[in-house]
């Protein structure tokens, strides 16, 4: 079975085509960051026009890689939500629209769980049953994952999320967007010990996350800063800075990890979305690994961010499970809020 994935939730454009015996034929992806960076964050509009213009010719392209013509697909499975309204409503009308052009079935993904099982497409996949963290822009959930669309919610933010949080930080220290990844280098040259910003709900007993007050307390050093004013602070102190919020987080991200395992008795972690990409939380995870004797899986670094690859794997594992998940009803609604927890519904 051949399964194309179409992906445009936000601002990454991604098509990929998935065989369920021969594993990833191809995928292609195209990003909007520059396009947004002068904005300072995703501007809807400019999102959804931007996929319109993307989706044919990385179709094509997605094709030309894989060596294979649009009548060998079997299916197509496309990003139904949750995700920007516009930009859903591209990529889905782009899915269902080929899918009645070629008479091929459709079916429409949760983008959570597209992230959940990206890193099953590693060359060593876990195994179910897993905890996962799902940290990304806008989500920082745990939950316990016992196999496709069998997820229980363990616990997750109750504000800001880790990606939002890296974002509105890094942008109190004048470091431009796309945040995280800029904070998360600029942490690397900190002295760990020049600040220590608070863990928000460390010791909280529960699974549940909140980084709002933590974006707070960034805020209150930038503002007491003697010189007061961000673009005066010297770099330095700037990386300092950095480092204690990142540190800050990786600790709170980690300790929930670990009292994840210990609370279910499982011993794999899985850490899928943007935020799994961070060197940071990496090394702190892999430590952790060690001395409580857990094995961690992440995805591909290529897979981290929004790509048509996890759509299309989702898909394939959906229609092993239930061939007849995909319709040749093309008519399509999104979904731009979606709660994982009604993903058994579909």
């Amino acid at each position: 079975m051949i399964v194309l994935g179409v992906e445009s939730s936000c601002d990454e454009t991604g098509l990929a085509l998935y065989d369920t015996q021969r594993g990833l034929l191809s995928h292609a992806l195209y990003s909007q960051v520059a396009m947004h960076e002068q904005y300072g964050g995703v501007v809807p509009e400019l999102a959804s026009r931007d996929h319109i213009r993307r989706a044919i010719p990385l179709l094509e392209e997605t094709l030309t890689k894989a060596g294979i013509g649009l009548s060998e697909i079997d299916a197509i499975a496309y990003t139904q939500g949750p995700g920007l309204a516009g930009a859903l409503l591209v990529g889905s009308s782009v899915a269902c629209s080929l899918g009645l052009a070629i008479n091929k079935p459709v079916l429409g993904i949760h983008h959570l769980e597209g992230h959940l099982l990206s890193p099953l497409l590693a060359s060593e996949p876990p195994q179910f049953p897993f905890i996962a963290l799902l940290v990304s822009g806008g989500h920082t959930q745990l939950m316990r994952v016992d196999g496709v669309g069998q997820y229980t919610m363990l616990g997750e933010t109750l504000d800001d999320a880790a990606g939002e949080a890296f974002d509105k930080s890094a942008k109190l220290l004048g470091l431009g967007y796309p945040g995280g990844p800029a904070i998360s280098r600029l942490a690397e040259f900190g002295d760990p010990l020049a600040y220590k910003l608070p863990r928000p709900m460390l010791h909280s007993k529960d699974f549940n996350f909140s980084f709002s007050g933590l974006k707070t307390a960034v805020l209150t050093v930038v503002k007491n800063h003697e010189e007061k004013v961000i673009a005066n602070i010297c770099e330095q102190d700037k990386a300092n800075i950095a480092r204690g919020f990142v540190d800050a987080i990786v600790d709170v991200l980690t300790a929930k990890c670990v009292s994840a395992l210990k609370h279910t008795g499982l011993k794999r972690l899985v850490i899928a979305g943007g935020v799994g990409a961070n060197a940071q939380l990496r090394a702190s995870l892999n430590a952790a690994s060690v001395k409580k004797r857990f094995k961690v899986y992440y995805p591909e670094l290529e897979f981290c961010t929004d790509n048509g690859a996890m759509i299309a794997f989702a898909g394939a594992m959906r229609l092993q499970i239930n061939p007849d998940a995909a319709k040749h009803d093309y008519s399509f609604n999104v979904r731009p809020r979606w709660p994982l927890d009604e993903i058994r519904e579909v």
